[in-house]
């Protein structure tokens, strides 16, 4: 049982980091489109095509939060002890980003709407990258029971590394699910913007993979010869082949399937990692079944997930299902009395 949800959690991981790190790509493309004249189209984009499902994504972090201390309170203890500084940087970075993106499109002056783009783009920038080195430090094997927060134990390599490769993955994740999005609100202009930015986040990921290889078989070794064999070697060659795939198709301007292979090569990375650690969730001080809680609350955990899985789980498939047929459409400006006023320039 305790395996069970154990892999349950792995799962979550990898959705959150699929929906909710397009979701940061976004805001990290929003941050690099310029100006407010140059990057006005861009933005337009961004904002159109987020809005329908951004609060959504969030859903699988907290669910992973409540599988962690519930099923596994002993390592939630441990983790948030030593890494509570990059954690609440990441919860700060998550409201802010929320309020900037929420707030943007209704303000009447233009400095308001900067203000509040300016949260939402270097949020969206910060809070992957602290959610990266977190995982960074606990591959490194830097947390343990008892551990007391330090820099230590996520100011290193490989979690400087990590938190890097989060947010290349997610600008790149970001960029493709924007080609299509162009195509799908008739922004023609924007296919060929959001795929010359998908080719260049896919070098970014693949350099820093590279650079992280020793890396990694230095500072996080039994990681690394989890992820150099067996099951985790087989899936982290299905990523680098889905990776290329997406890359071959959007070569190609087949935008309809590129979202497919991009989002499989980031979840079969965070499946890989997981196999990596067996049957450790803190290498190789913490198993999993000496961190896991007592046997009827991982039962009934098991059982509340089950019922959630039948009753969200559906409902999250046709929203996404919905989205990327473009039939939500986010409110207009005249919807939410966003309309032009005196003092807009100012």
């Amino acid at each position: 049982m305790a395996d069970l949800i154990a892999w349950v959690m792995v799962l979550a991981i990898a959705a959150y980091a699929c929906a909710g790190g397009t979701d940061y790509g976004a805001g990290f493309w929003d941050l690099m489109a310029g100006g407010a004249d140059r990057g006005k189209r861009p933005r337009w984009l961004i904002d159109h095509a987020m809005a329908p499902v951004w609060e959504t994504n969030n859903v699988w972090l907290i669910f992973v939060f409540v599988v962690m201390w519930t099923g596994f309170p002993t390592v939630f203890q441990a983790i948030f002890e030593a890494m509570w500084l990059p954690l609440t940087l990441a919860a700060v970075g998550l409201v802010l980003r929320g309020a900037g993106f929420a707030l943007r499109k209704p303000a009447r002056r233009l400095a308001r709407r900067r203000l509040y783009g300016a949260m939402f783009a270097v949020a969206s920038l910060l809070t992957p990258f602290f959610l990266g080195a977190v995982l960074g430090g606990i591959a490194a094997g830097r947390v343990k029971v008892g551990t007391s927060a330090s820099a230590d134990a996520w100011a290193h390599p490989v979690s400087v590394l990590t938190g890097l490769l989060a947010i290349a993955a997610s600008a790149f994740l970001g960029a493709v699910f924007l080609c299509a999005d162009a195509r799908r609100f008739g922004a023609d202009d924007l296919v060929d913007y959001f795929r010359l930015r998908a080719f260049l986040a896919f070098g970014a990921v693949v350099v820093l993979a590279l650079i992280g290889l020793p890396v990694t078989r230095s500072d996080a070794r039994y990681v690394w010869d989890g992820l150099t064999g067996g099951w985790g070697l087989c899936l982290v060659i299905l990523a680098g082949v889905c990776g290329l795939a997406t890359v071959l198709l959007l070569l190609r301007r087949e935008y309809r399937w590129c979202r497919y292979p991009s989002v499989a090569s980031v979840a079969l990375v965070v499946v890989a990692w997981g196999l990596a650690q067996r049957p450790y969730l803190l290498p190789t001080s913490l198993t999993v079944e000496q961190a896991a809680g007592a046997a009827h609350t991982l039962r009934w955990l098991a059982l509340v997930t089950l019922i959630a899985i039948v009753l969200v789980g559906p409902a999250l498939v046709l929203l996404y299902r919905l989205d990327t047929l473009g039939r939500l459409e986010p409110l207009t400006d005249a919807d939410t009395r966003a309309a032009r006023a005196p003092g807009d320039n100012l």
